[in-house]
């Protein structure tokens, strides 16, 4: 089969296709013939050896994928050759695997996908879409006034809507281009701003007298600093996808400002929430939103297996929107 194996680290030009044998799946196992793979941001921090775990030398990226069952190992029920499933293997703690034409996978982790849902979609909502969905259970914004930093991307973009349905009062939605902003108000934004802008934290409290009462923040740097200066007294502010965790230090002023304001920051990772049957729970649900039409799932972002390093570049220049998936 044919896989992106990453041999070395460094730039995207170190995904190279490679040619191997296809594992075979064991006891409890499945594999997968490989239709979409999910692109994170934390596959190109891995590429460079900076993620919170140094990948193994060679290796092949890639912790989600969404295709159709091609053998399955013994101890295996209620999964069958030919079903269409997506396959969430970073729930199993595996990073690894999903660049290539197939993988295997623990069958607890693979939950059947809708015939309604196409592979990209299915891929969608699996990282970013519980990620979405346990930052709205975790910081509920029922009656809130709520700050979706990179509103754009693949959380961001159903985070803008989840809030929505769970009752936020208002969203403010930040994001970098015009075109992005334009693309999380048609999702439901009630506010953009742009949070490449120097004044950015005083026009989202211009817009929000005294200023959100929740901000979900995954960008980090100058961003979670302005954020900080944006969250209303009493508010809240949650960090997700804390993967290069350099990038949200803070200082003695933020944490003065913090204290004084009454104001509290929280984090949220998702892996250790997801057991097999709430991971199957909880894709179910996002699965049926989709179908039903109330849960827009965009694939910004579509790439032949062969240029993952391409999917990368774009990622990391923050030129898609929602999610990026390779194509087996």
């Amino acid at each position: 089969m044919r896989a992106i194996q990453l041999s070395r680290f460094g730039g995207p030009e170190v995904l190279e296709m490679v040619e191997i044998q296809p594992p075979t799946p064991g006891a409890g196992q499945i594999l997968v013939r490989i239709h979409a793979a999910g692109v994170n941001f934390a596959d190109t921090l891995m590429r460079q050896d900076r993620y919170a775990m140094t990948p193994p030398l060679p290796s092949i990226p890639g912790s989600e994928y969404s295709g159709t069952v091609e053998a399955v190992g013994p101890d295996v029920s209620g999964i069958v050759v030919g079903e269409r499933v997506a396959a969430a293997a970073f729930a199993a703690g595996a990073h690894f695997g999903g660049y290539a034409e197939y993988a295997v996978i623990d069958a607890n982790y693979a939950v059947p996908i809708p015939g309604e849902l196409n592979f990209g979609e299915a891929t969608a909502l699996m990282v970013q879409g519980l990620t979405a969905l346990h930052l709205v259970r975790q910081a509920p914004p029922a009656g809130k006034s709520i700050l979706v930093n990179a509103a754009a991307g693949g959380v961001g973009s159903l985070l803008v809507q989840l809030a929505k349905r769970a009752g936020a009062k208002a969203i403010i939605a930040a994001a970098s281009t015009p075109d992005k902003r334009d693309f999380a108000r048609s999702l439901g934004a009630d506010f953009v701003v742009d949070y490449t802008q120097p004044d950015w934290a005083e026009t989202v409290r211009n817009h929000v007298p005294g200023g959100p009462d929740i901000i979900y923040e995954s960008v980090g740097g100058d961003v979670t600093k302005a954020s900080l200066r944006a969250l209303a007294p009493l508010g809240r502010i949650v960090i997700y996808g804390a993967l290069n965790i350099q990038a949200f230090q803070l200082g003695v002023p933020e944490l003065l400002s913090l204290i004084f304001n009454n104001q509290s920051l929280s984090g949220m990772a998702l892996v250790p929430l997801l057991t097999p049957e709430i991971l199957a729970g909880d894709l179910r649900e996002l699965f049926d939103l989709a179908v039903k039409g109330e849960l827009k799932v965009t694939v910004g972002g579509s790439f032949p297996l062969a240029n993952a390093g391409d999917a990368h570049r774009a990622i990391e220049t923050r030129a898609t929107t929602g999610k990026v998936v390779l194509l087996a």
